[in-house]
Formats: C-alpha cells, structure tokens, sequence
C-alpha cells in the first residue's frame, strides 16, 4: 500500500461551531483522491471542563494496521537499525487494532491546553495527489533536499524582515 506524505494538524475552536461543514469537505477532497483521512481526534472541552472525544478514519483496520506498521518499523529503525525496526512494526500493527493511530495517549495534552467551551482537532491526513509525483521524482533519480509548508504569516514575517531591513539602509 502506497502511501503518500502525511501531515498532522493541529487545530483549535474557539467557540466551536460544528454543522458539518469540515467533514464534507473532507469527503470530498477523499473521493477525488486528493487527501485520505488517515485519523482524526476532535476533543471538546464543556464550560464544566468535562472532556468529549470523536474519532474518525479513512482507514480500514486492516489498512490502520498496516499504516501503524510502517510508522513502527520507521521508529524502531531509528532507534535500534533493523532490529528495532522489526519490533516496531510489530507494535505499530498492534497499534492499528482498533482502526486508528492515534489514541488518548497520543492527544492528552489537548485536555490541558483548551479552555473550558471550546475545542480542538488532531488530524493525520495523507496527501494522496503527491503519490505520482513522488515516484516520479524517484524514477527520475531525485531525491528530497528539503521540504517546508509555506503559511500566510510566514509571508507577512518577510515582509516585516524586508521592511525593517529597507528602513535600515
């Protein structure tokens, strides 16, 4: 199973106001294969500062297990070579029984970190579109030098650094 790179977000609600809007989208872009689902976690904290949690996958357990394992084996590779990587397959497999691969351990500090009445998502999404086009750089003998995600605030910072460097001259 192909997989292609995977993102993970982080994002806060505050108030969260939830009608559906976001799992469409979703959907969409999952059945014109730009993106796959491959977990989400959505805790919401009530003004009593109890905790609600929804899960959602695109994954089949069968395709958890095999996603949790190749996340293992990458881990234990690093950590101990092809033993460690053996292990980690192993135990990442395991991980995926349930369908996910992120569980509460995974996620517990956004309990602590939102306020009472809002919200917050931790999503791991597959880029699906970017499969085709990384085997084609492969195939063509390339190889990543470095890769970043560029954000609107990122834009504005050069923009503040090229501003006070032109006050400077």
């Amino acid at each position: 199973m192909p997989i292609g790179p995977v993102q993970v977000l982080v994002v806060g609600f505050d108030p969260p106001d939830f009608r559906g809007k976001i799992i469409e989208e979703l959907e969409r872009l999952r059945d014109s294969g730009v993106v796959r689902l491959i977990d989400l976690v959505l805790v919401r904290k009530e003004q009593d500062g109890s905790i609600d949690r929804v899960q959602r996958s695109d994954l089949t357990v069968e395709e958890a297990q095999q996603v949790g394992a190749i996340a293992g084996a990458l881990i234990g590779f690093g950590a101990e070579g092809e033993e460690g990587a053996e292990a980690g397959a192993l135990l990442g497999a395991a991980a995926g029984e349930d369908g996910h691969i992120l569980d509460e351990t995974d996620t517990w500090f956004i309990d602590d970190v939102i306020p009472p009445g809002s919200a917050a998502a931790v999503v791991l999404l597959e880029h699906r579109w970017a499969i085709p086009l990384r085997d084609s750089v492969r195939e063509a003998g390339g190889f990543l030098l470095a890769d970043a995600w560029v954000h609107p605030t990122d834009l504005v910072a050069v923009g503040v650094l090229a501003a006070g460097e032109s006050e400077e001259s």
